[in-house]
């Protein structure tokens, strides 16, 4: 799964880096991510005629959800199922995004202790989760989930799953929806994921009251490789 990511670039960048108009709201850099947190994703808007960097909160509530409180349960989907589950699949046909990320956290328990690690690119690279949207209740709230897809590789060793990862040659086939679902969401390629390193960080992470660059920070003790850990 995940559960906790970080997403740090200006608004402007993203702007830049996507090709989109701006309509974000009160959404800032956070290295701390958690569920139902407001995040920045990119869409197509139809009322602006044109991709837009948006706000939505993390955690997607369909149409029929009694309240907002069931997003807390679905901020994944799995690529696996998404496209005939009641609540994703309806988004998945029509209104799709891509969530920008620097990288995204997991623990591995080593004993009594659990160890934080943080996967990103190793060049520094942005990083496009693909995600679906919806708007719930009279007022449109705009919620958001993350695809996540078999974790290959060295990130296997972490956990099991990863969030899907589109690079750039697929982002507009994705936003526009349709089209063939299976070359979307194929995983990445051997290279694309050699790109990606593990890299243990602070303890600090785990608290969703704690953010700010530090986090990245490698823990005070070294911490095992996680290819020991199994």
């Amino acid at each position: 799964m995940c559960g906790r990511y970080a997403t740090t670039r200006t608004e402007a960048d993203l702007e830049d880096l996507f090709e989109a108009v701006s309509v974000l709201e009160q959404v800032g850099p956070s290295w701390n991510v958690a569920p139902t947190d407001p995040v920045p994703v990119v869409r197509e808007s139809t009322s602006h005629a044109a991709r837009v960097l948006d706000s939505a909160r993390w955690g997607l509530v369909p149409p029929w959800a009694k309240d907002l409180k069931a997003g807390a349960r679905m901020i994944n989907a799995r690529s696996e199922t998404v496209a005939t589950s009641k609540a994703f699949a309806p988004s998945f046909a029509r209104r799709r995004c891509l969530v920008p990320a620097d990288g995204w956290y997991e623990w591995v328990r080593d004993g009594k202790q659990k160890q934080a690690y943080y996967m990103t690119p190793a060049d520094g690279s942005p990083l496009a989760f693909a995600g679906l949207w919806s708007a719930w209740g009279p007022e449109g709230v705009l919620t958001c989930s993350v695809l996540t897809t078999a974790a290959l590789g060295g990130l296997a060793r972490v956990h099991d799953r990863m969030p899907l990862i589109l690079p750039r040659d697929r982002w507009a086939d994705w936003l526009a929806g349709g089209g063939d679902a299976g070359a979307l969401l194929q995983p990445l390629t051997p290279a694309e994921l050699d790109a990606i390193e593990v890299r243990p960080v602070r303890p600090d992470v785990g608290n969703v009251r704690n953010n700010g660059p530090h986090l990245l920070e490698p823990p005070a003790e070294p911490a095992p490789d996680p290819i020991t850990l199994f």
